[in-house]
């Protein structure tokens, strides 16, 4: 289990979206898409010999704290490099001290802007890829997966699956307000032994509310600390897989005699 060296990155000048889509087999940036009025800060992701005639899963990533959009290139090839349209926003708080450190936090603006950037991006990568409407994910890192939990149990009917890497669950502003419609959306939550972030009291407390509430939920806890591994994203690709391939069957006629 080797650890991921995950950090901030430096936020690189504006790119035009011309410029972007000139190189679909490897990850791409843009600060602004085509016909958005607003500044978009997003991280782009194609998988290696995308072929646009199959209609791939959408994996939209949050940063973790003091991140940005640009971890994408960090993750994704520990998590694969073939199976998933990716796509990163941007966090919504800056960090005052550097321009390059932003985290979620959980404030009635802020959620409201990171669902209007997380609406925005999948839009985004809907235009400049073929993905399949009802194959779009969310995870996130630390304070990006509490926040992938907020806005997918806030739109429960958007996504096909929410995950969270040390991020613990939301608790207030009442997260689970639409209980009735997240029972069918599949929930992730990975931990570590030794965390600081997502301590053991807390992962049980969630783990009891997701139960009583009726949710999907798989649990993947590792040795070690708050560090994110190979392991994890490897696990991570494999839920998000089982997720797809149990869709397929559902999707596939019944045979006939």
């Amino acid at each position: 289990m080797n650890r991921i060296a995950v950090g901030s990155i430096d936020v690189e000048p504006s790119t035009s979206p011309t410029n972007c889509q000139a190189a679909p087999d490897r990850i791409m940036r843009s600060r602004r898409d085509a016909d958005l009025a607003v500044e978009l800060p997003f991280a782009t992701f194609a998988p290696i010999h995308y072929e646009a005639r199959y209609a791939y899963p959408l994996l939209v990533w949050l940063h973790g704290d003091d991140g940005n959009e640009l971890e994408l290139r960090q993750i994704m090839p520990h998590v694969s490099m073939r199976n998933y349209v990716a796509i990163a926003p941007r966090g919504t708080w800056q960090n005052k001290d550097s321009r390059a450190r932003f985290n979620w936090r959980q404030t009635p603006d802020t959620i409201e802007h990171a669902e209007t950037q997380i609406a925005n991006c999948i839009s985004a990568a809907q235009r400049r890829f073929n993905i399949h409407p009802k194959r779009i994910f969310v995870v996130g890192r630390e304070s990006g997966g509490t926040m992938a939990y907020r806005v997918a149990w806030n739109n429960p009917s958007r996504f096909a699956g929410v995950g969270a890497l040390h991020g613990p669950l939301p608790s207030q502003l009442s997260p689970l307000r639409r209980v009735n419609e997240l029972r069918r959306l599949p929930c992730l939550l990975t931990t570590s032994q030794d965390s600081i972030a997502y301590p053991e009291n807390r992962v049980c407390n969630d783990l009891r509310l997701l139960h009583s509430a009726g949710c999907k939920v798989m649990l993947r806890h590792y040795p070690g600390d708050d560090g994110l591994t190979d392991v994890m994203l490897a696990d991570v690709n494999a839920w998000l897989m089982d997720l797809v391939c149990a869709g397929n069957r559902h999707n596939q006629a019944p045979a006939t005699a």
